[in-house]
């Protein structure tokens, strides 16, 4: 399985989601892709097998993705203060990928019955979502 894990700003959601990634499914390619070089960086040291940055690493990786896991601002254009761009918003959103999102009040997107938690537990959430897609066959 490839987990393609996209962050922007400073990377604290992808470098957490990759730590927790990283521990519990330890022999699965994780590739860190950052809408600038400090998101991806911190990714990396987190534990990401590979990491690429900007908006064409977004639109070839979340082709062959197996999963594409972020905030949920990287399906909409021009979040994360225009650091997601319309290409790779609609990239994330056409990619055959099983999308794993994480709700993040900054993006200016709210999900209706989706209970306020912290951020934390919506990245153990995302974690324990993406492992059971390991034990299921594709499809």
């Amino acid at each position: 399985m490839q987990i393609v894990v996209i962050d922007g700003q400073g990377g604290g959601i992808g470098k957490n989601l990759v730590e927790r990634l990283r521990a519990e499914l330890p022999e699965t390619q994780i590739v860190a892709v950052g809408a600038n070089s400090i998101a991806t960086s911190a990714m990396l040291k987190a534990g990401a097998n590979v990491g690429a940055t900007g908006e064409n690493a977004v639109q070839y990786n979340v082709r062959t993705a197996d999963v594409v896991a972020g905030p949920i601002g990287i399906l909409v254009a021009n979040a994360m203060w225009g650091e997601i761009t319309p290409a790779m918003a609609a990239a994330v959103s056409a990619s055959p990928a099983q999308k794993v999102l994480i709700p993040v009040e900054q993006c200016r997107v709210h999900v209706a019955g989706v209970v306020e938690k912290a951020l934390s537990r919506y990245i153990e959430d995302a974690v324990e979502v993406i492992r059971s897609y390991q034990s299921t066959p594709a499809g």
